[in-house]
């Protein structure tokens, strides 16, 4: 079947006006032009769409379904045409993001806030998805970007480091290690650990640590949330190796049950921006990858460092970059 747009516009205003010659003045075409274009359109459909008389033109039952439903089909494709065109120029549009849990929580929702106050024509989209949940979308294409922790593989992606944050210990206040200003990783030897589980970006990067630094720990629990870590250890169930970014806000408060401890040696896990290998973002996703890149700038610096200072050696080994154009 081949049906052209030009043909649909020409029915439709032959539908509203019921006479060819109105149509014709309408839509700048003369009457036998528009008549032909009706012919050749009842031709492709195998239907009569019309009645033609000598005074005016009466829709057929196929006309009055065509003319009915032919609106809303025509509105479709304007919007559609029209977010097309917006993605060319980086001003309208949808853009699909996947994130890992503590990143979605922590850094995605001011990035959706300053999309809607900096770009009103830019839909972020976030789906909060477990690390290799969120991988998966930016390999299959249901997502134009991922945010998520260094991953293991990157063979098939483009990765760009946004953020880099320290793990710390979490405790009760009244643990033996809760008193000192910071905890070395080998104090952590004999100790009850309640860890994020290994659906999490994080749990590899600990293990690496512990198993380095010879640290021989009893797992108590491994859990998909920070939020449920704290209740285990308000609980008195050990304590916790977490990201900074899974801390509440402002920290635990004075009169919390918590508290957290700098880790010594520093050990950072590295927040990446990454993307499908060969496969260019559309200006607007470009637009949307800038911006959490500069938000998470932003929340670097005004997040207070830890008072344990780095020492040379101390951050997780890193895998070596794969070659490749970083976007912009």
């Amino acid at each position: 079947m081949n049906v052209t747009l030009r043909q649909l516009q020409v029915f439709l205003s032959v539908a509203e006006t019921r006479n060819f010659s109105r149509t014709g003045d309408l839509i700048g075409l003369t009457q036998p032009a528009v008549s032909r274009s009706i012919t050749e359109l009842e031709a492709q459909l195998g239907l009569q769409l019309v009645n033609r008389t000598t005074r005016e033109v009466e829709l057929t039952d196929a006309g009055h379904s065509l003319a009915t439903r032919l609106p809303r089909v025509l509105d479709d494709l304007d919007s559609t045409l029209l977010d097309v065109a917006g993605m060319a120029t980086g001003r309208r549009g949808r853009v699909r993001v996947a994130s890992s849990p503590t990143l979605s929580a922590n850094l995605m929702p001011e990035c959706i806030a300053l999309c809607h106050e900096l770009h009103p024509g830019m839909e972020l989209m976030l789906l909060d998805r477990v690390q290799n949940a969120t991988l998966a979308s930016v390999l299959s294409g249901e997502v134009d970007f991922g945010v998520v922790i260094d991953p293991e593989e990157r063979e098939a992606l483009t990765c760009e480091t946004i953020l880099s944050e320290p793990f710390l210990l979490a405790c009760p206040r009244d643990h033996r290690l809760a008193d000192r200003q910071q905890v070395r990783w080998t104090d952590l030897n004999g100790e009850s650990l309640v860890l994020l589980d290994h659906a999490s970006g994080s749990r590899r990067l600990i293990d690496e640590v512990l198993a380095r630094l010879g640290v021989h720990c009893t797992i108590a629990q491994e859990v998909g949330h920070s939020t449920t870590i704290f209740r285990m250890l308000e609980a008195g169930l050990g304590v916790a190796v977490i990201p900074r970014m899974a801390l509440p806000p402002q920290g635990f408060a004075d009169d919390s049950a918590l508290c957290m401890r700098p880790l010594t040696p520093r050990m950072d896990r590295q927040v990446m921006l990454v993307q499908r290998r060969n496969r260019a973002l559309s200006p607007l996703a470009q637009t949307a990858w800038q911006l959490v890149r500069e938000q998470a700038s932003k929340l670097a610096a005004s997040s207070p460092s830890p008072s344990a200072k780095p020492v040379h050696g101390g951050t997780v080994k890193k895998h070596k970059r794969q070659p490749g154009h970083q976007p912009k």
